[in-house]
């Protein structure tokens, strides 16, 4: 583990946590395009929690790994983008239902995130900031940001969610038939 392996303990836990949450709503959904939203919102989280175990690779694949001329970095970047695609097609897939997700999030909460993105991301690069204090200011505002997705996901209603999307599929659907006949 790095040396601010600590410091990643409780976001990593928080991260598994939102990816057994969304695979929750994913198993109890019985629409097509919410199942397809959760399912990209768990590959998000496994992206996410692939990249923030950055010393796995040094645990478990040898340096000088090798697979079709190809390094160990080159196949799991490969691999990630594949599923990062995955997970853009699904949200494309599931557009109303994620409309209507994003659409109810308060607007200071997408501030906050936001304001917290700019202080990881400076933290990270020690933007006005020492290098040991900003790795500690990186990892806990990537920590309070997953602690709001948890809080986020933990208070979420799928069935309200649910019914707002059949609602809206069924009213394009009889505007269609309308349309025909």
């Amino acid at each position: 583990m790095s040396s601010d392996g600590i410091i990643e303990i409780p976001g990593m836990i928080l991260l598994f946590v939102c990816l057994l949450r969304c695979t929750q709503y994913m198993i109890q959904s019985h629409i097509k395009h919410i199942q397809a939203f959760w399912l990209a919102a768990v590959l998000v989280f496994f992206t996410v929690i692939r990249r923030e175990l950055n010393y796995l690779p040094d645990l478990l694949v040898p340096s000088d790994f090798s697979f079709l001329n190809h390094s160990y970095d080159w196949w799991e970047d490969s691999v990630l983008t594949v599923i990062y695609l995955v997970a853009l097609g699904l949200l494309a897939y599931s557009r109303h239902y994620l409309w209507a997700v994003l659409k109810n999030v308060p607007v200071s909460l997408y501030l906050i995130v936001t304001a917290l993105a700019i202080i990881q991301y400076m933290g990270e690069n020690a933007i006005m900031l020492p290098p040991t204090f900003g790795e500690v200011v990186e990892e806990l505002a990537e920590t309070v940001i997953y602690g709001i997705a948890l809080t986020y996901l933990w208070r979420f209603k799928l069935a309200d969610y649910e019914s707002c999307l059949v609602q809206k599929l069924n009213y394009e659907l009889k505007d269609v038939v309308t349309k025909i006949f």
